[in-house]
C-alpha cells in the first residue's frame, strides 16, 4: 500500500504541471505499467480529483481545471528540517 500511495502522490505531482500526458508517459515517469497508472488514476478520482481523459491526437490524462491541489503541509519536524536545508543552499551572487 505504501508504494500505491506513494505513486498516487508522484501522480498529483506530475498532474500539478498543467500538462496532457498518455498514459505511457505517465507509467516512464512512474516506473510502473500502464495498468497501474490507470488504476493509480481510478484511486486518485476515487479519492475526490478531477482526473480528465482526453482523447484524440495529442490526448491523454491531465487534472480537470476546477481541480486544485491542496497545499502542503508541514508537522513542527518537517517544517524544521526543510529550514534547515533551505539555510544549507549555496546563494547566487
Amino acid at each position: 500500500m505504501a508504494t500505491t500511495s506513494a505513486r498516487a502522490l508522484k501522480l498529483l505531482s506530475i498532474f500539478g504541471i498543467g500538462a496532457t500526458l498518455t498514459a505511457e508517459e505517465l507509467a516512464a515517469r512512474l516506473g510502473a505499467s500502464v495498468r497501474t497508472v490507470r488504476r493509480d488514476i481510478d484511486t486518485l478520482r476515487d479519492l475526490g480529483y478531477e482526473i480528465e481523459a482526453v482523447r484524440g491526437a495529442g490526448g491523454g490524462y491531465r487534472l480537470g481545471r476546477a481541480t486544485r491541489l491542496p497545499p502542503v503541509v508541514f508537522d513542527e519536524d518537517q517544517a524544521v528540517a526543510v529550514a534547515v536545508a533551505l539555510q544549507t543552499v549555496p546563494t547566487v551572487l
